[in-house]
């Protein structure tokens, strides 16, 4: 890679790039597509484990829109305020994939929960521990 779109991926790990190129999918195309084009009658969203369906799930998207565009520009400029927001949130998933895999009937039940929970956890405890990352530029990173 060379040039300006190299240049997007200097001053961070790989896996916070990783991080940040999903946070800019789900910003720039999945949510917008969700939002835009997937009828209400089909629209799901996931809040703390908890799944909502149809008019709840499509009038809580923006939300979430917002965390990944939030996510997106904050990875982007390594700005400071993503500590301690983004391990919250990541751990925020966790504790939710637990509760869904408890609530859910198509759920696996806890022990696969709690194994699914388990990435997120630890993807947590990478974002706590990156706080002098954070320092508002990439390249200091």
């Amino acid at each position: 890679m060379s040039g300006t779109f190299a240049r997007v991926f200097q001053g961070r790990p790989h896996w916070l790039n990783g991080i940040m190129v999903f946070c800019a999918y789900m910003a720039f195309v999945y949510v917008p597509w969700d939002f835009f084009f997937k009828p209400v009658a089909e629209d799901e969203e996931v809040w703390f484990g908890i799944l909502l369906h149809g008019w709840a799930a499509k009038l809580t998207e923006p939300l979430h829109w917002a965390i990944y565009a939030a996510g997106s520009y904050g990875l982007y400029k390594m700005r400071s305020w993503m500590w301690p927001w983004a391990s919250l949130y990541v751990l925020q998933i966790a504790i939710g994939m637990f509760v869904w895999s408890l609530l859910d009937e198509r759920a696996w039940g806890w022990p696969l929960g709690l194994v699914a929970a388990l990435p997120f956890v630890a993807l947590s405890v990478a974002l706590w521990r990156a706080r002098p990352l954070f320092s508002g530029s990439p390249a200091a990173a």
